[in-house]
């Protein structure tokens, strides 16, 4: 499997479930995608400093329920739930902008999850990395750090890759770091797989994290 297929595309439907649940004719099936889409972006991208690690949605008839399930519930909860009523009112607007479609009679059912151990959540992980990346941090000792922390978090194995123009160089270039056992060609295995970008100031880093879990 390695590099020709996605990690998580792979698990699907046999050892972990869709993050979009619902069905749709040919007719709407693209507009919901792309507002499923454009919600995930936009809710990562004002949600940052919750830490999310996943966004489920499922579509019902007449509601949209969205699951976040995030480092910090409070950041999302808000003073008195001020917070998620904001959520609420943004999810709205973001589907009318992409559907061009008024939802105000669809109802929006909101919620939050806590991470149990954002140590073992691999978004988490390559988020940090990205970060670090960016402050202009040494990557091996970031790195090194990183490995370290998730395997005394309790997981079986971490791979992380970095591909780039590492550390400034001229050439971009691929590299990659790994502790313990990641078995990426086995379904009966749990592999929590993210990919996050590092825009440091020269030059663009991917990052790929990949955590062997324990079975719960």
């Amino acid at each position: 499997m390695g590099q020709k297929v996605n990690p998580v595309g792979f698990r699907v439907g046999t050892f972990s479930p869709w993050k979009s649940r619902w069905f749709q004719d040919d007719k709407n099936y693209r507009t919901n995608l792309l507002e499923d889409i454009n919600l995930r972006k936009t809710l990562f991208r004002k949600l940052k400093t919750a830490g999310v690690s996943l966004i489920e949605i499922e579509r019902l008839p007449k509601s949209i329920v969205l699951t976040l399930t995030v480092a910090r519930p409070g950041v999302v909860i808000g003073r008195g739930g001020t917070g998620i009523e904001e959520i609420k009112r943004f999810i709205v607007s973001e589907i009318e902008k992409v559907g061009g479609k008024n939802v105000k009679d669809v109802k929006i059912d909101l919620k939050v999850n806590e991470v149990k151990n954002p140590e073992l959540s691999a978004h988490l992980v390559a988020d940090r990395i990205a970060l670090d990346l960016e402050r202009r941090m040494p990557y091996r000792k970031v790195v090194s750090k990183t490995l370290d922390r998730v395997m005394q978090s309790g997981a079986l194995g971490i791979k992380v890759v970095l591909a780039g123009r590492i550390q400034g160089a001229e050439i971009s270039r691929t590299e990659k770091f790994h502790k313990g056992s990641v078995p990426l060609q086995s379904l009966r295995e749990d592999i929590e797989y993210a990919q996050v970008p590092a825009l440091t100031k020269r030059g663009y880093v991917g990052v790929k994290v990949y955590i062997h879990r324990k079975p719960e």
